[in-house]
């Protein structure tokens, strides 16, 4: 009697312990789902004006008569993304010109669950964006060589690039602070007989002007970075050109 009492108890505990961990099953299930569909929060959530990342001395390096001519290109989406550029045109007559153009694009990847987190999504378009500036149709001499104290990722992309007007020298610095992705398109040339501008000075242009978008992105956000800061804080692990030469380089599709 002893010995079936006690096999009685014995089963009447798996029963009650079958039943318990069947009844909190689903909210173990519900656990697990929600888990994995959390994605890690993106680290900015807006972006600056795009007109307004380049410092006026810093235009006027680079861009010497067209200071004022900063245009956004796209409307864009406010906080998302955000396109500008200016164009400079030093015309000497018979002498010849200076042109210069610059443009800035700015894009913010959001962490969504169905796509993923922002800094791995903003991680797939730098490469994207990289790979396009390493394949513009006609691009010559196409070098390219990493780019250090400018966000988490950069990469400049140069080239020459012969247009009706004349040799353009071109520079292409694509990089990435966290969750936004920027594309820094720089070209000279000189027109009319004047002299081609010399490449490793519009590198050295291109190079410091990335370095103050990266600060402009930073400092959006409210938070303080000096133009040469080398990666982002982490909050986680007439006479003018035709329209050809004024835009920025076709990119192969």
């Amino acid at each position: 009697m002893l010995v079936a009492a006690g096999c009685s108890s014995d089963s009447g505990s798996g029963d009650d312990a079958a039943k318990a961990k069947e009844s909190a099953s689903p909210t173990a299930k519900q656990s697990v789902t929600a888990s994995a569909n959390e994605v890690k929060a993106a680290a900015y959530g807006k972006l600056p004006e795009a007109c307004t990342v380049l410092s006026k001395k810093t235009l006027e390096n680079l861009v010497p008569e067209g200071t004022k001519s900063g245009k956004a290109i796209n409307d864009g989406q406010p906080d998302i993304s955000g396109d500008c550029r200016w164009i400079s045109l030093d015309n000497k007559g018979v002498k010849g010109s200076q042109y210069r153009w610059l443009s800035v694009s700015l894009l913010l990847l959001e962490s969504d669950a169905s796509r993923g987190a922002g800094d791995e999504r903003a991680r797939a378009q730098f490469e994207k964006r990289l790979s396009e500036a390493q394949a513009v149709e006609g691009a010559k001499n196409v070098k390219s060589e990493s780019v250090t104290g400018t966000g988490d990722q950069a990469t400049v992309v140069r080239y020459d690039l012969k247009k009706k007007e004349g040799s353009f020298k071109q520079q292409t610095v694509v990089a990435r602070v966290e969750n936004v992705v920027f594309t820094l398109d720089y070209n000279g040339a000189g027109l009319a007989g004047e002299k081609t501008p010399d490449a490793d000075d519009l590198v050295k242009g291109a190079k410091a002007a990335a370095q103050q978008v990266v600060a402009a992105i930073v400092a959006a956000n409210g938070e303080e970075s000096g133009a040469g800061s080398s990666a982002s804080p982490s909050k986680s692990e007439g006479g003018e050109p035709s329209a050809s030469a004024s835009a920025s380089p076709s990119k192969k599709s």
